[in-house]
Formats: C-alpha cells, sequence, structure tokens
C-alpha cells in the first residue's frame, strides 16, 4: 500500500496548493511523486474530469512556477483499484531554489520537503542554493551557428500528431536570454558539428577494427533514431542449447539495450563538447557518456529510479517524439534485467557495459530455465566456476559471470558455497587476490 513519505504526496483533489508541492518536490534532491485522487489514508477517490484536469495542472506548473519546470515533469492517469487516479512525476532540477512566480525567491515562494511534509525554506538556505545555482545548462549556451533550420525536428513532430507553429523556438526555449539560438537549438538543428561514434571491434580488445561508423552532423533525434537502428541490427538473435530445449535470443536484452543508449545520449554533458561513443565487441557492448553523475546526485540518487535529467530541454524534446516514456523509468527497466554491476560511474563519465551471450552456449538445467541462471542446475555451474578459476585464478566475480552467463548474484552464492565447503580459498584483497583451488577437487 502506497504511504506518504519524502517523496511522495497524496491530495484528495486538486487545490490551491499544487503549486507549493512541485516546487518543494523539485528542490528535493530525488525529486518526487504527486497523487491527485488519493486520500490521507492511500484510498483511491474518484475524480471527474481527469483530461481536462491534466491540462489544467500542466498549464499551472509550465505558468507559476520559475526557473522553468518545463522537462522536468510528467502526468499520468493510472488505475489503482478501478479508481482512475492523475500521477504527476517530478524530477530535482538543477536551477534551485524552484519557487512560486508570484511569491518570488522568498520562505513564501519556495518550499521543500521534510519527511513527508511540505515546508518553507529559510532565507540562508534560499541564499546557499542560490549561490550554488548552476547557470552554464545549454539554454544559456550560444549556439556556434545562428543559421540553424530545423526540417528534421518538424516532420519527427508531425509523425507524433504535433505540430511545431512559428513560435516553436521560444516554447521549446531554443533560445538564450537575448534571443540567440543556443546549444539545445544547435544539437536539434538540421546541420551541426555533433557525431556519436559507434565503433565494432572483432575480438574482446581495439586492435581490429572492422566498423567505425558516424552518426550525426544533423538533428540529434535523427542521429538518435538512427543510432537505435545500427544496434538493433547489431543485436542480432543467437541460439542457446539447454538440456531441454533450444533458445533464441538476442545478445543484449533489447529494451535494457535501448533505454541505455537514450540515457546516454539525453543525459550526456555536450556542453564539454564530447558526443557519447558506442563500443561493439565480441563479448560485450559499452555505451559511453561524458559528464559524470550530476552535481549533487549520489549513486544511490543514480540507481534510485528518480529522474534528474541533466539537459532538460533535450529532456523535454525526447519525450515529446516518444523516445523516452515515463521520468525515471530508463533505469527501472534496466536494472529489471541487469545488476547495477554493468554500471561504471567516474568522475567523468558513465559506461554500461552490457555482457553478450556466447553463441551455442550448452548450459545444463534441470527446470530448463531460459537464462541457464537461477533455476540452473547447481552442481554443473560449481564445475563450471572452479574450471575457469583453474584457469584463471586472478578472475573475479563479475568476469566469471559475463563469461559464464551466469548472474553475479549465483556466482557470489556458488563462491560462498565452495569457500564453505573447503573446495576454495581466497589470497589476498577483493580486488587484487586470486582463488587458489584445494587439494581434491583438481
Amino acid at each position: 500500500m502506497l504511504k506518504e513519505s519524502n517523496r511522495i504526496e497524496f491530495k484528495e483533489k486538486l487545490n490551491d496548493k499544487l503549486e507549493k508541492e512541485i516546487v518543494a518536490f523539485l528542490n528535493n534532491q530525488e525529486g518526487g511523486i504527486l497523487y491527485i485522487g488519493i486520500d490521507d489514508n492511500g484510498n483511491p477517490v474518484r475524480n471527474e474530469n481527469l483530461d481536462e484536469m491534466q491540462l489544467k495542472i500542466a498549464d499551472r506548473i509550465k505558468n507559476n512556477i520559475l526557473p522553468s519546470p518545463l522537462g522536468l515533469f510528467d502526468i499520468v492517469i493510472e488505475d489503482i483499484n478501478n479508481i482512475s487516479i492523475i500521477k504527476i512525476l517530478i524530477s530535482s532540477g538543477l536551477e534551485k531554489p524552484y519557487y512560486i512566480r508570484n511569491k518570488g525567491m522568498s520562505p513564501n515562494g519556495c518550499y521543500m520537503r521534510i519527511g513527508s511534509s511540505t515546508q518553507p525554506m529559510s532565507t540562508t538556505l534560499i541564499d546557499e542554493y542560490y549561490a550554488k545555482r548552476i547557470h552554464t545548462t545549454l539554454r544559456n549556451v550560444s549556439s556556434p551557428r545562428q543559421d540553424l533550420t530545423f526540417a528534421q525536428l518538424k516532420i519527427y513532430y508531425q509523425e507524433r500528431g504535433l505540430k511545431l507553429n512559428d513560435n516553436f523556438a521560444n516554447s521549446l526555449e531554443l533560445l538564450t536570454s537575448d534571443g540567440k539560438y543556443n546549444y539545445v537549438a544547435y544539437l536539434l538543428a538540421d546541420e551541426n558539428a555533433v557525431s556519436i561514434k559507434v565503433a565494432k571491434y572483432e575480438g574482446i580488445d581495439k586492435v581490429n577494427l572492422i566498423e567505425n561508423e558516424e552518426y550525426g552532423y544533423c538533428s540529434l533525434i535523427k542521429a538518435t533514431n538512427n543510432v537505435l537502428e545500427k544496434m538493433r541490427i547489431e543485436n542480432v538473435t543467437k541460439t542457446k542449447i539447454t538440456s531441454t530445449k533450444r533458445i533464441e535470443k538476442n545478445l543484449v536484452e533489447p529494451l535494457p539495450l535501448r533505454e541505455a543508449l537514450i540515457n546516454a545520449i539525453v543525459h550526456n554533458d555536450f556542453s564539454k563538447e564530447i558526443p557519447p561513443v558506442f563500443e561493439i565487441f565480441s563479448d560485450r557492448i559499452i555505451l559511453t557518456s561524458y559528464g559524470g553523475l550530476i552535481p549533487g546526485q549520489s549513486e544511490k540518487d543514480f540507481f534510485s529510479c528518480s529522474s534528474m535529467p541533466r539537459n532538460r530541454e533535450l529532456m523535454r524534446v525526447f519525450k515529446d517524439l516518444g523516445l523516452v516514456e515515463q521520468l525515471g523509468s530508463g533505469m527501472s527497466r534496466i536494472l529489471n534485467s541487469y545488476e547495477k554491476d554493468i554500471f561504471e560511474i567516474s568522475d567523468h563519465f558513465i559506461k554500461v557495459v552490457f555482457p553478450i551471450m556466447e553463441n551455442d552456449k550448452k548450459i545444463s538445467s534441470k527446470n530448463g530455465d531460459e537464462n541457464g541462471d537461477e533455476n540452473g542446475d547447481e552442481n554443473g555451474d560449481e564445475n563450471r566456476v572452479l574450471n575457469i578459476m583453474k584457469k584463471n585464478p586472478e578472475m573475479t566475480a563479475k568476469q566469471m559471470s559475463m563469461s559464464l552467463e551466469i548472474s553475479t548474484r549465483k556466482i557470489s552464492r556458488i563462491v560462498k558455497q565452495l569457500k564453505d565447503t573447503g573446495k576454495i580459498e581466497r589470497i589476498g584483497s577483493d580486488r587484487k587476490g586470486y582463488w587458489k583451488i584445494n587439494k581434491g577437487d583438481d
């Protein structure tokens, strides 16, 4: 059952406190969710004319809150116990403090979440947030060219049944404060100097380069669709043979791959003028975006499935065009299929490393489990782990998982069993040590 918390707020009806709650979640480190149509006890309450209410909510958020929250919220209708309610997802904003327009940047206009309640921000905290406010967003960086055209972008909007009017540059925030095209406009324009590289190698290293494709010099939307199509072609179907069945699977789970790829593009720090890079090896696919974590964002925030867009203007356009669905949903789709350890996070980049399924891999499986993983033959998997340790005593659990196509969770369980039964022991540290196979198990 849903409960109010630091990230969740209930309202039975749409009332005059909407802006206050939205501002508090924008100022919250993890964003939040506001439900309209749920009482304080978590029970759904029927409201009429939800479509009309959605439009009113969007209008109030866009017009009554500063800095602009466009691209930082999403409004959807959900059913709870056969009663439709409105769910507003709010991302944490980068331009804190957010405030109610007619109240100004003061304790009367700035709010924050404290536990499950919304409270005014102190003047001291408002000043502190303002001093840290990030002003170097792409919206404020002038385009290196001002002779931009947007025919491709208009076509993509038309295909979605949407139309960009003569004021689209202003409504999509493609202009700086002095009326020039900004860097967001440059990325979305028909011509630019931004290109996304997709490199394909023959083996597991960068020695033999097979392909080095460039997708870009056009609207980032077009480039993204081209890269998605390239990855769809490369993510071929291969065969895995278990003891009971022949299973055909893609090299990498398609949905997590798509979500990670789009995340890598839309959250890339383009202000560094370094586009994302995608690499295909025989044993893995690596997606690299630049910029690291957003200032103020922790790894816990990153994995919490709460959205904190680096480029909210791009996020808005990607969402308009159906490339991004519900805010924060991409990470949950990835983590539904893969462990967190496929991510490598540093100060300057974030990498996602997808292990590739080996072709015609024979896996003994008691129950014919499609993944050959959690429900597979434990003894057979123990022997496979022992054999790979003998060949490479320095191999880590993550490397064994990728090589054997067994989840890291199951590898950890098998390693613990082997250690508990005295079959193996770890010599040295987890990072620099090695596995010793005890006598009697050679």
